[in-house]
């Protein structure tokens, strides 16, 4: 599966304008903010929208655009917000295999492909892989959940992602902090990658058009934080979270 200057104009006023209220919830230090939406758990459809922080609120950066999830829908993964799902909200909680998208928050960590380059304009770190480069996801791996060139290890484990796939829908890939813990069978190795069309879905990561994930790149700043909730958990959550109002519907 890498910034804009305000400037104030200041008049004439009889007393300082009240400092605004800072973000809450698991955003409160994120620069920016990758929003997917999906219809409910089960919906493998997503609206994604980037955001960037403008004082006490969010600017939308782009217009929403479509992505596909994972093939049975979403669960409550382990992120920013916590583990499971968050105090007062409930829904099914992400497992190794269950192939469903972790839904909550997450920081972007890094970025993966198979050009020596990322797109023009990435911040976030780059590495490009060859054959040699491993997702592990066997759960019984000391190294689960670890992306690694296998030629740097001794390899301990049954099973693992290749990075460089002949299908190359891991061509641009985006690696999402998910299960940071790394805690064994919560879920390993959620990318933001290239999708197969707009009726696929994926395993459990989000899944999108290439000219879409290339200017995501181009666009993402360190630290961006990636949101993914059902739409009802969205709005439940909008207020303490101090989320951006997004579209009405799915795509």
């Amino acid at each position: 599966m890498r910034r804009l200057a305000l400037v104030a104009l200041v008049g004439c006023r009889s007393a300082a304008a009240p400092a605004p209220t800072p973000a809450a919830g698991p955003l409160s230090t994120a620069p920016q903010l990758l929003v997917g939406v999906v219809d409910d758990w089960t919906a493998t459809r997503a609206t994604l929208q980037l955001f960037r922080r403008d004082g006490a609120s969010w600017r939308a950066e782009t217009q929403p655009w479509p992505a596909v999830i994972g093939k049975t829908g979403a669960a409550w993964g382990a992120g920013l917000h916590g583990t499971g799902a968050p105090a007062g909200r409930s829904g099914p909680v992400k497992r190794e295999g269950d192939g469903k998208a972790p839904a909550g928050a997450f920081v972007l960590r890094a970025s993966y492909g198979y050009a020596a380059a990322p797109p023009a304009g990435t911040q976030l770190a780059y590495t490009p892989v060859d054959d040699a480069w491993k997702c592990v996801d066997d759960p019984g791996s000391p190294h689960y959940d670890q992306i690694l060139d296998q030629r740097s290890v001794a390899p301990d484990w049954t099973s693992a992602e290749d990075m460089r796939r002949p299908d190359e829908l891991y061509r641009w890939v985006v690696d999402v902090g998910h299960n940071p813990a790394r805690t064994p069978k919560a879920g390993s190795c959620i990318f933001i990658h290239l999708w197969s069309g707009p009726d696929s879905s994926t395993v459990g990561c989000t899944a999108m058009a290439e000219p879409h994930l290339t200017r995501l790149l181009a666009a993402l700043a360190p630290s961006a934080v990636y949101v993914l909730l059902p739409r009802a958990e969205y709005a439940a959550l909008a207020a303490t979270w101090s989320l951006p109002v997004v579209a009405p519907s799915g795509p």
